[in-house]
């Protein structure tokens, strides 16, 4: 059984942040405690306990009213206590399972979806986004912690500041509440309760205790925020490791929907200069493509998807190919077979994100989910764009002539291969 409710642990100073309480600082574009709850509620948290300070008290408030969060206030008088302290004021609050986390932790989707399925302390084997020398460090036996803090010098795994835990963890803080005045730490806590381990490695989460660390969360955010399913070849080597760093300099600046009519604008000037410049024309073509993922992958990393700025964004997709291989077959063709040629190009290239989509639509199923194999045939946008380009870097009449003939062939065999496999994964019998 999952957990429903959720403790947060934000009644640190936040010093090193220039005195902000560090879960309502903004990471591409969002607060961390926003991010926090957001994905926690999408993993069936229902109620969340905020233990902060005095000082926050009304910033958290503000934050809970303007959001809609089912969240309650604990109060910690002594913040300048150990962060073990403030776990044990949540008893009380909560009752049988439930998730601790701490308010300066960023998580990614993938890696919430994946935690709060887990037991105990989720520790990490393979971090990426952190500095090791810097991170609490666990030793595990026989699958709980044996020995937990940042000097160990052999360790197991990495505290990724997410623990599942139920309200017997209020025996151990009651102990030490008693032993140590109520000055210890959340360490301590695990140490003493030998917590057992769930282990999700090399997913994207990090801490943010500097400014200088608010930039590695961004960009480790846009990172783990690229789709990546239905990419191309061209997609996967080339244009995502551009277009995610532009998304790491621009997340915090503009909106998804700014970022899609800016490349909607730039594909149709790419298409308008096919009549002017020819090589211009395709580097802009497939620029357009490169910044075609920025507004998804700024969407993703913020929290700002939407089933309508995708469905836009396809729809205007359309539009700049269509444009461009008419226009681009206007300004090089005088053969009526080859406007023929072109017209199969043009409308097979619409067709391969057709062909996908009205399976989505059909059976409300990804097709790259279904028929993993449509991920390995070439003929994507990326693909074809980029071919666009380097056939009009040296354009001469046998080479448009050459480009249109393999846009023709490969889009319609790509069609083609699409509703074959298709068909053979629908007509499959199902397995009781």
């Amino acid at each position: 059984m999952k957990p429903r409710t959720a403790v947060i642990l934000a009644a640190g100073l936040g010093t090193r942040m220039g005195g902000k309480p560090k879960g309502l600082v903004r990471v591409a574009g969002r607060e961390i405690l926003y991010r926090t709850m957001t994905l926690l509620k999408r993993n069936g948290i229902e109620r969340f306990v905020i233990v902060t300070n005095e000082r926050y008290a009304p910033l958290y408030k503000k934050f809970i009213e303007m959001h809609g969060f089912t969240a309650e206030l604990v109060i910690n008088l002594e913040p300048e206590k150990g962060n073990g302290h403030s776990l044990h004021l949540a008893e009380g609050k909560v009752s049988g399972k439930f998730v601790l986390v701490m308010s300066d932790h960023v998580y990614s989707e993938a890696f919430v979806e994946k935690a709060i399925g887990g037991n105990g302390l989720i520790g990490d084997r393979r971090p990426r986004w952190i500095d090791i020398s810097e991170a609490t460090k666990v030793k595990v036996r026989n699958n709980r912690v044996e020995r937990i803090g940042k000097s160990l010098e052999e360790w197991d795994a990495v505290d990724t500041g997410f623990f599942v835990l139920d309200d017997g963890i209020f025996n151990v803080t009651e102990e030490l509440e008693r032993e140590k005045n109520g000055d210890y730490s959340l360490s301590e806590v695990v140490e003493g309760a030998k917590l057992p381990v769930t282990f999700v490695d090399g997913l994207g989460w990090t801490d943010v205790d500097t400014p200088e660390e608010i930039k590695r969360a961004r960009r480790m955010l846009v990172k783990t925020a690229v789709k990546g399913i239905g990419d191309g070849f061209i997609s996967r080597h080339l244009n995502r490791k551009i277009s995610t760093e532009i998304s790491a300099l621009l997340v915090d600046k503009v909106t998804p929907n700014e970022m899609t009519v800016f490349t909607f604008a730039l594909g149709i000037l790419s298409a308008l200069l096919t009549l002017v410049s020819l090589p211009l024309a395709g580097v802009l073509y497939q620029l357009s493509s490169i910044l075609d993922g920025v507004d998804g992958e700024i969407a993703r990393a913020s929290l700002r998807t939407s089933r309508l700025g995708g469905y836009i964004d396809s729809i205007l997709d359309r539009y700049v190919d269509g444009s461009f291989l008419a226009l681009l077959a206007y300004s090089t063709l005088r053969e009526p077979l080859w406007y023929l040629v072109a017209l199969l190009a043009l409308l097979a290239s619409v067709m391969v994100s057709y062909s996908t989509e009205r399976f989505k639509g059909a059976f409300c199923r990804d097709a790259y989910s279904e028929v993993p194999v449509l991920r390995k045939l070439p003929g994507k946008r990326d693909e074809r764009v980029f071919l666009t380009m380097l056939f009009l870097l040296y354009p001469v009449s046998a080479s448009i002539k050459a480009l249109f003939a393999l846009l023709a062939v490969l889009t319609n065999l790509r069609v083609a291969l699409t509703l074959y496999f298709i068909s053979r994964k629908v007509s499959q019998p199902k397995t009781i």
